[in-house]
């Protein structure tokens, strides 16, 4: 007769569990923690933490400077090849909903060192003469415009946030006018997964306002797809 482990009793798993919470320390902490420092807000022996560290640092997912420990280049790495991911897998959706709104779609993805959202991709309507460009690699601050709004909507709330971003967070949605350009009007949603904050969110920019109870579910059933594909 076997039995099932729970997997929480895997073993190695609390050692998995221990590296990705030192990752996610550091993530925090962007200048850099010492081991005693990583220790105490981890709330595990300095030993063990400058064992995970070794371990970490093999794979280029910690980097040294001086006395302190941040994340490495690894995980920069590790960051394109889930972009790139999400382009793949947003591609046709994108194109598609671009195409059915008659409006520029783009993914646009979260910078939380910057606390800017950055534009991931584009895809413009085939059949508009005029439209709204959009450039991927655009910038601007993450609580500005419905891309960004929406990808804060779809994390916990923080004091002090847009009104804005609590809308959009009841109603699943964001939507803006003029915030990033005279004249554009879009609807973004957050691209959910599960037990995960939003790091990414789909929408649609077009000149002059739109009718968003009709444009909004097209771009919620689009978000869906896409985390679906993910």
């Amino acid at each position: 007769m076997t039995t099932e482990q729970h997997p929480s009793t895997v073993p190695g798993s609390k050692t998995i569990d221990t590296g990705l919470r030192l990752l996610e320390i550091l993530r925090d902490h962007p200048d850099g923690l010492t081991i005693t420092e990583l220790a105490q807000v981890a709330g595990i022996h300095r030993n063990a933490v400058s064992r995970h560290l070794t371990a970490l640092g093999n794979h280029r997912l910690v980097a040294r400077i001086g006395g302190r420990f941040t994340l490495g280049l690894g995980i920069v790495e590790l960051n394109a090849a889930v972009q790139h991911r999400l382009r793949t897998a947003a591609a046709s959706a994108l194109q598609v909903l671009a195409d059915t709104c008659n409006a520029t779609a783009f993914i646009t993805v979260l910078d939380t060192d910057e606390d800017q959202a950055v534009v991931l991709t584009v895809a413009e309507p085939r059949a508009s003469q005029f439209h709204v460009s959009y450039r991927a690699g655009t910038r601007h601050p993450a609580d500005r415009g419905a891309s960004g709004i929406a990808i804060l909507a779809g994390r916990a709330a923080l004091p002090g946030e847009r009104p804005e971003i609590g809308e959009a967070r009841a109603a699943g949605y964001s939507v803006t006018s003029g915030e990033l350009q005279p004249g554009a009007w879009g609807v973004a949603v957050p691209i959910a997964t599960p037990g995960r904050a939003a790091e990414a969110s789909v929408g649609v920019v077009t000149i002059g306002e739109r009718d968003a109870a009709h444009i909004a579910p097209l771009v919620l059933a689009s978000a869906a797809q896409i985390a679906r594909l993910l």
